[in-house]
């Protein structure tokens, strides 16, 4: 049996934690607390994140009515969400899901990889992005901007030039004839199936809102 992700009217309450959390307010659209979110509700960001701006404009009745009665309690909105979780399993989701199969679309990009779990297939968008930025021979643990990407997602250099040097192997126009016995291969291959073909600027643009889940 497939679970499709569908919204339910009761979903507003964790909308409404999440958007009362500090700082108050729309979160980022790839903030690590909407994503956790996302995926804890099986829904995808944008969803998450149009709901939030449904809050701030308080657009409907029903929105109203949230703020009427939660708005200013934060302990009952922090009670209702308890026991939400409690019926719907969120609590105990390996039970809850058993015998589901849950049909995994972005959630698999914020999981970490089998190969190497420091790493998530997010990071490794990231770093295709720097990769399109640098040459070959700078693509060492000494440059500065890997250095700085390190710092941002709390990786080694070395780990982002481990990956750099794999994608050489996936990138069709440094043809590379030897090979290479890297289990990451794969996962970076992936990633370059997904993103290397994309317009540079729009890869950047797409790599610095993931920035926000690692802040």
């Amino acid at each position: 049996m497939a679970r499709n992700s569908q919204w339910s009217d009761e979903y507003w309450l964790l909308i409404m934690q999440l958007y009362l959390r500090k700082p108050v307010g729309v979160k980022p659209l790839y903030d690590k607390r909407t994503i956790e979110t996302s995926i804890e509700l099986h829904i995808q960001p944008d969803e998450i994140f149009r709901r939030m701006c449904s809050l701030a404009n308080m657009d409907t009745p029903s929105v109203e009515r949230l703020w009427e009665k939660y708005g200013n309690n934060p302990n009952k909105l922090q009670r209702e969400v308890k026991l939400l979780r409690k019926m719907n399993g969120f609590s105990n989701a390996e039970t809850f899901y058993k015998d589901v199969e849950i049909k995994e679309t972005f959630e698999k990009d914020f999981k970490p990889l089998d190969e190497q779990p420091e790493l998530q297939p997010v990071m490794l968008i990231m770093i295709l992005d720097l990769y399109f930025r640098l040459t070959p021979i700078t693509m060492v643990p000494e440059t500065p901007e890997i250095i700085e990407l390190g710092k941002l997602m709390n990786i080694k250099p070395s780990v982002i030039a481990e990956v750099m040097d794999v994608l050489q192997y996936c990138d069709p126009y440094l043809n590379r004839e030897d090979f290479i016995i890297n289990p990451l291969l794969i996962e970076c291959q992936k990633i370059w199936n997904r993103f290397g073909n994309m317009e540079p600027e729009k890869l950047e643009a797409f790599a610095n809102q993931l920035k926000d889940y690692f802040k």
